[in-house]
């Protein structure tokens, strides 16, 4: 089954993903940005702002997607500013597509801060067990998930399409100037280390380092998304979505280390942020795209430490139960380390690490 697609975040590593996933699978896929990528073979790019209801009904009049993939989120100062602006760009896109009637499934991708709480409140107070099941209730925090949940919620039970939640855990994938973008960051930490001679450190907590932990490649939340969008039996459903894999960060760190010639420094317990061991590289990253050609020479636009350090320092284990997909029909796997690996050679190959 295929349909015609808009995706909202198209220039993200979800949305970017997805739309390569979907022309392949025959889909006519329309990408929705503030700045739409022009290179993307086969989608044809819609530039809208979800702020601002007037010109994103005048730049979606002429459109009938059946299927709509909200992969896109703006990070404010507060949670209370995330509700309010994430909320309504959620609310704003569903209604500017109200009066064509075409829609029959809204897929949103929001993640497991459902289960752990907003950035204000990251990983704190009482939380519900691992591994996380899309059963259990919601935390009593305020929360720009639960705000963009209930803006789908309240617009399919007024106009009638299905819908789908996906949370995805750390996503692994391809895009350029994404806030959250563990693989990219960690290709850049690991090049200047080699540059510079500096020790390869882990930056994060040893619960991190010793515990379970799971990872989600966007190529497989790309499927996910698909699958549950066109699955009646996934319809009007909340769903984990992870690579099926568990591995403990004392292991990976080697990996990711071997990939790029290093020896991983020794973990000596402590937390050492990546935006404390990265800080005033910027001259340094400047060199070497000059000396490479690399395409990207503004470190700023490449790595996103702050997200690395929040995930990384995580004081408890983080796994994901996704037996509910299972029990569907959704049997995909991906190796974590693989998916890491194929990231760092697409970044190789197209010049954005040397």
């Amino acid at each position: 089954m295929s349909g015609t697609a808009l995706i909202a975040g198209v220039s993200g590593i979800v949305g970017n993903n997805l739309a390569q996933h979907l022309v392949a699978s025959g889909w006519a896929v329309q990408g929705l940005a503030r700045r739409p990528p022009q290179d993307l073979a086969g989608v044809d790019p819609i530039a809208a702002d979800l702020l601002d209801p007037a010109s994103l009904r005048q730049a979606l009049e002429s459109r009938r997607p059946s299927h709509v993939f909200i992969t896109t989120w703006l990070r404010q100062d507060t949670e209370a500013e995330n509700i309010r602006v994430n909320g309504a760009m959620v609310r704003n896109l569903l209604d500017a597509l109200r009066p064509a009637g075409s829609v029959r499934h809204v897929a949103l991708v929001t993640g497991l801060k459902h289960y752990l709480g907003p950035f204000e409140a990251y990983g704190k107070g009482t939380l519900p067990p691992t591994p996380f099941r899309e059963e259990q209730p919601r935390l009593d925090v305020e929360n720009f998930y639960y705000a963009q949940e209930d803006e789908v919620f309240a617009a399919a039970a007024r106009d009638g399409f299905g819908w789908s939640v996906h949370r995805p855990h750390t996503i692994i994938g391809y895009a350029l100037g994404n806030a959250m973008n563990m693989g990219v960051t960690l290709a850049v930490y690991a090049t200047l280390c080699r540059e510079a001679g500096r020790p390869f450190r882990f930056p994060g907590s040893a619960v991190q380092w010793n515990g379970l932990t799971d990872m989600t490649d966007a190529r497989l939340l790309a499927r996910h998304l698909t699958w549950a969008a066109t699955t009646p039996a996934a319809r009007n459903e909340a769903f984990n979505v992870v690579d099926g894999d568990v591995f403990r960060w004392s292991w990976m760190w080697g990996r990711i280390a071997g990939w790029f010639g290093l020896e991983p420094a020794p973990f000596e317990g402590a937390i050492m942020p990546l935006a404390e061991q990265m800080a005033g590289a910027e001259p340094l990253w400047r060199e070497i795209a000059a000396r490479h050609g690399l395409v990207e020479p503004d470190l700023g636009r490449l790595a996103s430490a702050w997200h690395t350090d929040a995930d990384l320092g995580r004081p408890i284990e983080v796994v994901t139960d996704m037996g509910k997909s299972r029990r569907l029909g959704f049997l995909d796997y991906q190796a974590t380390d693989d998916a890491f690996f194929d990231l760092f050679a697409r970044l190789r190959t197209a010049k954005v690490i040397p």
